[in-house]
């Protein structure tokens, strides 16, 4: 964010300037005798007919002769009237930024007293001029930084001339507000310090949003209960503690036996109901440290800290599963779950990671299930060690990797908007001779923390360089993107091996790769991975952060992190049309990217109506199913020069600001739309939530949107209601209604539907 201090470093320039004229102007005339009036006056009394003679004159006059005083005095006074000219422009350029400028700008004696504000400062701070002028700055403190802080910012102000970073101040009316300050210290020509100028740009709004998304991003919006990014943070730090206490940890992985029932018969708003009533039954159930995390779906993950002994587990254990097991009310309709839970605990005779302890907890809940549900198994590292396959081995990993046998698919990525193909994504595939191809989600995991996965890496690099040299010969110029494993990056020659790689293909360039690196991988290690970064940028490697959403932390991180784009996670894109929370996590990624001027590109584009959305919130890169799906390196020429964008993407702008709750609730109308229409086909038995109650029938009918536009949407709204309302009741009688009688409510809803897009790219 090193832009936000430009106006203002211009600004403090502008005012030493104009102050080091003045002081030059005022030594002149001390030497030259008096001030400019007085200067005027003498040449006045002498003789005019001789100082204003045109005369040329054969020779300069000797310096101390009279005509040779009045051509030295007149040239000093030209050169002191240009330069008194020269100060004044400054002075009230640098008054006109001063004035308008849009960062608070604030002036203060050496002692540190206000001189002078201007407006926008007053703006920020609630303060007029009048009640700033001769106080402290201590008036806006907040109480937030300590002593240690100020004392810091003033040494360095001393030692160094200025400091720049973050303060929290308070305003009049007693809020909070956070600020980036830019603080110079002014000094005279005996190096004194006269002034002190400081800058301040209210970032407040910035502040606020970055605890809205992590927030979003560590917690569960159904359950409020933490995610999965937030689990790994907790079982890590139980892990790192483990060894200071006696107790063990116990990992307890729960899938609900059952669960599909409920929603296929009673819909999915009571499988919602049950998850959030099954969430408080078991924190009641909980001890005060242990940590209930919801993955997704009916599966959780439970973190049991400082278990004595056994015995003690299992009793924990037994609870669960009773609460689990009670009946759950819902609408008057009484339903029944089990639960089936895998454990395993830590610390272990050999070293394992958090992964490996979630995944050891997930074999043992598959064992449960396959028992016979409603129990718990506890992992056995022996029985593990002894079935592992050949599948499972590092070596035949390796020895696949000395025989060739992996392969590069290749998904193309696209702009929504032009229609470009701008690039494609390297995705490795295992061509396994007795199980055919095999996806990296089936091997990759094996050697996530093994050498092996470097080797690995290297040969991506080299097998996708080789591959967009093929191309080109083709007449294909297409920039490709490979993932780098987090070790891989840890390898301290990692980036000159990739410019060596780069290198050994003429006509190729360092900006045609693009190295993705997983956004958990970098906060991991933030330090190094920003370190290979900068090395890398420095040679013309282009960096992007992957999955980013999934493991969000603090926007210092991204700040930090010299990436040039930034890849949407896919579980947030694929979900958003039925979940207006991931509709807003995106719309807030979008947001963020273009406040740190981030290039953004979203994955799990599953449909065109996936892309028309991404493009009403501004974002206009993107892969996916819905585009193509990963394809052999053969096939992609053909594919690039065929590929047509769908219609329906023509013409799409960016939703305003204004309308962009109209695009949310859009969303969860089609979501309910959907839902009655299964329940109309007998796909679903649970009546939905009615039409009239969503929030675009709250929308419509707010008495502050009243024109013609809005009449016509609400009679086409109230077309729609008409027509699911005879539905409805035939439906409630038991009748199972046909396509070909649900058709009119469903081209009644096309209609709405193309009347409420036509009003999202309205101005």
């Amino acid at each position: 964010m090193s832009w936000v201090w430009l106006p203002g470093l211009l600004l403090a320039l502008l005012l030493l300037g104009a102050l080091r004229r003045l002081r030059q102007a005022r030594r002149l005339r001390q030497r030259m005798g008096g001030s400019l009036a007085e200067l005027e006056a003498q040449i006045a009394e002498l003789s005019r007919a001789e100082f204003e003679s045109h005369v040329p004159l054969a020779q300069e006059p000797p310096p101390d002769s009279l005509m040779g005083r009045l051509l030295d005095t007149q040239r000093r006074l030209h050169r002191l009237e240009s330069e008194r000219r020269e100060t004044v422009q400054r002075l009230q350029l640098a008054a006109g930024v001063f004035t308008h400028a849009r960062e608070g700008i604030m002036i203060t004696d050496a002692t540190g007293l206000i001189v002078d504000v201007n407006e926008a400062f007053t703006r920020v701070t609630g303060y007029s001029r009048d009640e700033l002028m001769g106080r402290s700055p201590r008036l806006l403190d907040s109480g937030r930084h300590p002593p240690e802080y100020y004392q810091r910012l003033w040494q360095d102000l001393q030692q160094q001339g200025q400091w720049q970073g973050e303060i929290w101040d308070r305003r009049k009316g007693g809020e909070l507000f956070a600020s980036l300050e830019t603080i110079s210290a002014v000094r005279n020509e005996q190096g004194q310090i006269t002034h002190y100028i400081s800058l301040m740009t209210d970032i407040t709004a910035l502040k606020e949003q970055a605890q809205r998304l992590e927030h979003i991003a560590h917690y569960d919006a159904l359950t409020a209960l933490p995610n999965r990014v937030l689990l790994a943070d907790r079982l890590k730090h139980a892990m790192v503690m483990a060894p200071r206490h006696a107790g063990r940890i116990a990992i307890a992985y729960l899938d609900l036996d059952g669960f599909k029932e409920v929603n296929d018969e009673h819909g999915h708003d009571a499988g919602d109901r049950l998850l959030v009533e099954l969430s408080t039954r078991m924190r009641q159930v909980l001890r005060e440290g242990d940590t209930l995390a919801r993955l997704g779906g009916d599966e959780f993950v439970v973190v049991l800290l400082d278990l004595p002994d056994e015995p003690t587990c299992d009793a924990l254990l037994t609870r669960m599963l009773r609460e689990i097991a009670q009946p759950f009310a819902l609408d008057g309709v009484t339903v029944q779950v089990s639960g089936s839970l895998g454990v395993t605990f830590y610390p272990q005779v050999e070293e394992v990671d958090a992964d490996q302890l979630l995944r050891q907890a997930d074999q043992a809940m598959y064992q449960a299930k396959v028992s016979g549900k409603n129990r718990y198994h506890v992992f056995d590292i022996e029985e593990a060690a002894q079935v592992r396959g050949q599948l499972e081995s590092v070596e035949s990993l390796r020895l696949a990797l000395e025989r060739r046998e992996f392969v590069l698919h290749y998904q193309p990525k696209v702009n929504l908007r032009t229609g470009k193909v701008i690039g494609a994504e390297a995705l490795v595939r295992w061509q396994h001779p007795q199980r055919g191809l095999l996806a990296p989600g089936q091997f990759l995991p094996l050697i996530e923390d093994h050498p092996l996965i470097c080797d690995l890496g290297h040969w991506v690099i080299e097998a996708a360089l080789q591959q967009m040299s093929d191309w080109r010969e083709q007449g294909l110029h297409l920039p490709v993107s490979v993932n780098v494993a987090a070790r891989q990056l840890q390898q301290s020659d990692f980036v000159a091996r990739v410019l060596a790689a780069i290198a050994r293909h003429p006509g190729l360039y360092p900006q045609d790769l693009q190295l993705e690196v997983l956004e958990t991988s970098a906060l991991e290690d933030l330090v190094g991975v920003s370190r290979t970064m900068v090395e890398g940028r420095g040679g013309g490697l282009v960096f992007a952060l992957d999955d980013f959403g999934t493991g969000y932390s603090s926007l210092t991180y991204l700040k930090r992190l010299p990436v040039a784009q930034l890849k949407i996670d896919q579980s947030f894109v694929r979900d958003m049309l039925d979940d207006a929370d991931d509709l807003a996590i995106l719309d807030g990624v979008i947001g963020l990217a273009a406040a740190f001027r981030r290039e953004v590109i979203a994955e799990g584009v599953e449909s065109t109506e996936h892309g028309a959305v991404l493009l009403q919130l501004g974002c206009e890169l993107a892969q996916g199913y819905g585009i193509a799906r990963p394809m052999p390196a053969a096939e992609l020429p053909r594919w690039v020069d065929q590929w047509n964008p769908p219609l329906e993407w023509q013409g799409l702008q960016m939703v305003s600001r204004e309308n962009l709750p109209l695009l949310r609730v859009y969303m969860d109308h089609r979501a309910c739309v959907r839902a009655v229409a299964r329940y109309l086909q007998g796909q679903r038995e649970q009546a939905p939530q009615p039409l009239a109650a969503t929030r675009l029938a709250e929308w419509l009918h707010s008495p502050t949107l009243d024109t013609p536009r809005i009449d016509a949407l609400r009679q086409r709204h109230a077309e729609v209601l008409r027509q699911a309302e005879w539905l409805l009741q035939a439906r409630e009688r038991g009748e199972i209604l046909t396509t070909a009688q649900i058709g009119p409510f469903l081209a009644a809803e096309a209609a709405l539907g193309r009347a409420l897009r036509a009003q999202l790219q309205s101005r």
